[in-house]
Order: structure tokens, then C-alpha cells, then sequence
């Protein structure tokens, strides 16, 4: 796939991540940080929702060891993502192991709604997908970071990038799957866990989700035995 076709499909992503990265990129500035930290934080954490709540973490300093285990159990939800595409990734290198470090919830919608081709030519698209994505959120972050200190402006409102861009994947994946169940498990799941448990919202809603839809997989297949 050309390098054309490859932008038009990470898009919605682009559009996401470089506005948001700019701010994580001018935040992570005002903590006093050198403007190549911001990049560092891209190139190294690559977690959008852990590298904003580390900004809240620092500024209340708090130690790195807290920052860790933080930013651990915020994106503990990978877990489940990285499972369903384990066999997907091929084999064992540094290929793969790339492809674990370097999906983030959006770059998992994407892939997943992709009629992509299998064997060698499905691991080399999704490694260039991945790179490509990482790249959109690093440049964010070098641009925040090197403008933070010089230019004075409200980023107030700039962090909806993030909903509008999940809003964008999750009509895609309408679009492919054309089934309701799943969207109604999900927000049953959220709101489920608004109501009861709303300081692990995000992770208790995946895993009951999860838990409704293995359980609900299981009886069609044994209405169908």
C-alpha cells in the first residue's frame, strides 16, 4: 500500500492526535520540562490519557513509582486489546513486539475495522500503521513542547479531539459489524459502572462488557448444538 493509502486511513487518527499531543506538549512544558521531554514522553510512554494524568501526578509531586504504578492500572484495559491480536501480530521479534508497545485504544479500532490482507503483507501494513500513528501523536507532542514557551493562548476545549476521534471509530465499526448487541452491552456496561463504581469506570466497564459478551457467545453456541 502506498504511502497515500496509508494516510487516508489513519486520518481520523491524525486529526486526533496532533492537536491533542500539541497540548499535552504545552501543559508538559509549563511543569519546566526542556521541550524535547514532551517528545521523549511520545516516543516512550505513547499513552495519551497516562501521559495527561503523569501532568497532574507531577505537578502534585508525586514519585515516579507512583507515576508507574498509575499509569499501570490506567491502561491496564490494553490487556484485553493486545490479547485479541496476540495470534493477528506474527511471530516473536521486534515487529511484534512493537505492535504491542504501540497499540493504543485508536490504532486498535482502526486495525480491527480494516479488511487487510493476511500473512507477511498484513504484519508489515499493521507495523506502518502503527509507526504511522505513533509518529502523528510524537509530532504533537515536539510541537507542544518546542511552542509552549513562546506562544500564549487557551488551550481550553482542545482535549474533545479525543471524543470526537473515538466517536469517528466507533461509527467505522458500525459500519463494518452492523450489529447492535455489542454497542448496547457496552453502554449498559458504562452505565453500570457510572451508577456503581465510577472510579474504575473505564476498565470495569471493559471487563463486564467483555464477561456479557463471552457469556452471551456461549449460549448461542449451545442453542446451536
Amino acid at each position: 500500500m502506498l504511502m497515500s493509502g496509508l494516510f487516508r486511513i489513519t486520518s481520523p487518527v491524525l486529526f486526533g492526535y496532533f492537536p491533542l499531543g500539541i497540548t499535552f506538549g504545552i501543559l508538559f512544558q509549563d511543569l519546566g520540562y526542556p521541550w524535547y521531554s514532551a517528545t521523549l514522553m511520545g516516543l516512550v510512554v505513547y499513552a495519551g490519557a497516562a501521559q495527561f494524568m503523569a501532568i497532574g501526578l507531577l505537578t502534585a509531586g508525586a514519585g515516579l513509582l507512583e507515576v508507574a504504578l498509575s499509569t499501570f492500572l490506567l491502561n491496564s484495559r490494553h490487556l484485553f486489546f493486545g490479547l485479541s491480536l496476540l495470534k493477528q501480530f506474527g511471530q516473536w521479534g521486534f515487529r511484534k513486539l512493537y505492535l504491542i508497545f504501540g497499540l493504543t485504544d485508536e490504532t486498535y479500532s482502526l486495525i480491527t475495522t480494516l479488511s487487510l490482507p493476511e500473512g507477511e503483507k498484513r504484519i508489515n501494513l499493521l507495523f506502518r500503521i502503527t509507526a504511522l500513528n505513533q509518529f502523528y501523536w510524537v509530532a504533537g507532542c515536539t510541537v507542544g513542547g518546542f511552542v509552549g514557551g513562546e506562544l500564549l493562548f487557551n488551550t481550553e476545549g482542545m482535549e474533545f479531539a479525543l471524543v470526537a476521534l473515538f466517536a469517528v471509530l466507533m461509527i467505522e465499526q458500525w459500519k463494518r459489524i452492523r450489529r447492535f448487541i455489542p454497542f448496547l452491552v457496552a453502554a449498559f456496561s458504562t452505565l453500570l459502572l457510572f451508577w456503581l463504581y465510577p472510579e474504575q469506570l473505564l476498565v470495569g466497564a471493559m471487563v463486564l462488557s467483555i464477561l456479557l459478551l463471552l457469556i452471551m457467545k456461549q449460549d448461542q453456541e449451545r442453542g446451536d448444538v
